[in-house]
């Protein structure tokens, strides 16, 4: 009787420690998982870097070889046509601007390429409802984005050219530099592109709980200011440029506010 009762305290401690040996291999291999998985990721990660780098490589070869002297005409092509006579004033000024301009036009080129492989990059993180929502968002931003872009070149950029013009006509005759004049375009069109995904801004921190319709309403007054501080940050340092690019972004912002009150109405995902 003795043996029966003395054989379960025996075993008690080695199935203890038969546990413990167990328990220290599970963390062990799940140790192994997390650091392989975390491995994988920043290779993953290496590669997205390397591919968008090669891309943006191969579209600035492209624009810069085949395409810089034509994409150089037709941005010069509107101030030319208003009689003003574009020159550059230092011995590297237009080559530089043909590199800035090439290398902008590289990234357009290769846009497509750094969205597909960040996409791929995230799609495996992200639930099925999370894929679609992300897609449905990257699609508005960019249509929104674009919109913002076309609209200032149709219509906003021209106007202050020739509000500029005419302030000047008077004055001296105008002939203005290269390289000014392309960062004075760019510099105009970013931010209205920018600035009209505002909508989607407010979608997001609606759908993250930061803001509500009555919050977005309640602070009007103060958005007003901040809009049109940012837009003297933003925008070349005139007035004309600051109200062409503070009023769209107003009406955006009342956009904003139609879809916070649509977005608050539906249930998190």
């Amino acid at each position: 009787m003795k043996r029966k009762n003395n054989a379960p305290e025996s075993d008690a401690p080695v199935a203890e420690s038969g546990d413990a040996v167990t328990a220290e291999a599970t963390e062990a291999a799940q140790g192994g998982e997390e650091a392989l998985s975390l491995r994988e990721h920043l290779l993953a990660l290496r590669k997205v870097i390397i591919v968008c780098l090669a891309a943006v490589g191969v579209g600035f070869l492209a624009s810069f070889y085949f395409i810089i002297d034509p994409l150089m005409k037709w941005i010069t092509a509107p101030i030319e046509a208003r009689g003003v006579q574009v020159i550059y004033t230092a011995v590297s000024e237009a080559l530089t601007t043909k590199l800035k301009v090439a290398i902008v036009t590289a990234v357009i080129l290769a846009f497509p390429v750094i969205v597909w492989q960040v996409w791929c990059f995230i799609k495996p993180a992200l639930y099925p409802k999370e894929r679609r929502s992300f897609r449905v968002f990257f699609f508005f931003a960019l249509v929104l984005f674009l919109i913002g872009i076309v609209f200032c070149y149709a219509s906003v950029f021209f106007l202050a050219i020739d509000f500029f013009m005419i302030s000047g006509e008077n004055l001296a005759t105008p002939m203005l530099s290269l390289d000014k004049y392309i960062s004075f375009l760019f510099g105009f069109l970013l931010p209205f592109g920018v600035a009209f995904m505002l909508p989607v801004f407010i979608y997001i921190t609606t759908r993250l709980g930061l803001t509500t319709p009555e919050m977005l309403v309640s602070k009007r007054k103060f958005v007003i200011l901040g809009i049109f501080v940012m837009a003297a940050i933003l925008t070349p340092p005139d007035v004309v440029s600051q109200v062409m690019l503070g009023v769209p972004m107003l009406l955006l912002y009342e956009v904003g506010i139609l879809v916070s009150r649509m977005v608050r109405g539906k249930p998190r995902e």
